[in-house]
């Protein structure tokens, strides 16, 4: 399909009636999607997050970035055709009831590895784990992230106040922020806080 405005040429990959969430999250690794090759050296393959829906865009060297109003339109046209591959896969229905399943186990084993963590020591060094200065982890107060933290001196998110306190009060190694046990830890205190509404910034 071409795009005469722009001149897009839109690739289809993967089979599109294969199931678009066969396996749980966790099974998957994460990183920047393959391409497949620009048909030439002035052509540029942008590829849709779903790791599937490409847009070849002829007369754009690699490197090179597209005008705004060209960017637009390749976003348009991937989003069209992602949209088109998910109703045509559910044919036009919600989510299967296996999708909603994996989903949701695999959102509570994460969120119960953060309960773990949140009162265990493990993290630090000393003895002290998260729950004896926040027996509740909802008085985190997660949902005003991201705030201005004096201890910090600059706006922070909530990971960087978990380290914070990893670091100081339990005295152990900070966590990357794609490390497991950051996502985990994240999971649970947001997870206390369901329903309230966000208010980043809030003291």
């Amino acid at each position: 399909m071409i795009n005469r405005r722009v001149g897009l040429v839109v690739v289809a990959i993967g089979a599109m009636y294969a199931p678009l969430f066969s396996c749980p999250a966790s099974a998957q690794e994460p990183g920047r999607h393959e391409l497949p090759p620009p048909p030439d050296g002035r052509s540029k393959v942008i590829g849709l997050c779903d790791g599937q829906t490409t847009v070849v865009v002829p007369g754009l060297a690699p490197g090179e970035r597209m005008s705004p109003g060209q960017a637009r339109e390749v976003a348009e046209e991937l989003m069209r055709q992602y949209q088109g591959k998910t109703l045509l896969a559910h044919g036009g229905a919600g989510h299967t009831e296996r999708e909603t399943r994996v989903w949701e186990a695999e959102l509570k084993r994460t969120i119960d590895e953060g309960y773990k963590l949140f009162h265990s020591p493990e993290l630090g060094t000393n003895g002290i784990s998260c729950d004896m200065c926040h027996p509740d982890a909802s008085n985190t107060h997660p949902e005003t992230y991201p705030k201005f933290q004096t201890q910090l001196k600059r706006i922070a998110l909530l990971r960087d106040m978990i380290n914070w306190c990893i670091e100081n009060p339990m005295e152990g190694p900070r966590l990357a922020d794609d490390d497991e046990k950051m996502k985990a830890l994240e999971a649970y205190i947001l997870s206390t806080r369901k329903g309230v509404p966000l208010a980043p910034g809030k003291h």
